[in-house]
Formats: structure tokens, sequence, C-alpha cells
């Protein structure tokens, strides 16, 4: 895979991770979003895009077993902060996004060091 066609596969992660930022915040403030990508880390679409990377082309890298993880723990965060929402609980729910916050960097740490080291190794095979 070239070094451009990595960043563009990668590009696309965050913007899946973006886009379910985006969602759960929106549903925390009262709009009604399909709770199943939200909820579950097998719905949503960086989650599947994981789970197809890890198993293929980016087997060999330590960062998508953690990646995998750190993804499915955020989905748990969100879980509590959607049924917090939903018990009425909305100033509680909305106050606990920053540790969502905080997961959501760290995964977009681990793809950028993925994506790094993968356009590193191919500029190194040429």
């Amino acid at each position: 895979m070239s070094p451009e066609a990595i960043k563009q596969d990668f590009e696309s992660a965050l913007i899946r991770h973006l886009s379910f930022k985006a969602r759960l915040r929106s549903f925390l403030h009262g709009n009604n979003n399909e709770e199943g990508p939200l909820r579950d880390p097998d719905q949503c679409s960086l989650g599947k895009w994981i789970v197809e990377r890890r198993r293929g082309i980016y087997a060999h890298l330590p960062e998508m077993q953690e990646l995998d993880q750190r993804h499915r723990a955020i989905h748990q965060q969100a879980n509590r902060l959607m049924d917090l929402h939903l018990a009425g609980r909305r100033d509680e729910a909305l106050a606990g996004f920053s540790s969502v916050q905080q997961a959501a960097d760290h995964i977009v740490d681990l793809l950028q060091t993925a994506e790094s080291k993968l356009r590193t190794l191919g500029r190194e095979a040429k």
C-alpha cells in the first residue's frame, strides 16, 4: 500500500471517529440519533474499519489491538452517558463527556502512530 493510500485510509478512520463523537454529543444534547452505532462498537463504522484492518493489512501492528480495546472502552463510556441521559440525568451525562473526549484523544494518537509507522515502513521498503 502506498504512503498516500495509507494516509487516505487513516484519514477515513479519523473522520469515522470524529463522527462518532459528534453523534454522541448530539445525543447527549437531546437529539435522537440511532443508538445502535453509538452503543455497539461492532455497529460503529470505526469499529468495522478496525476489525477489517486488524484481520488484514495492518494485523502486524501492535497499535491495532490497543486501538480495538480503546474503541470498545469508549463505547462503554458512551453507553453509561446515554443511560444517564435517558434516565433524566442530563447534566451528569454532559459532564461525563469530558472523559469520552480524553479517551477519544488517545484513539486519535493511536491512529496517528499506526499511520506514521506504516508510512515509514512503506518508504523503507522502496
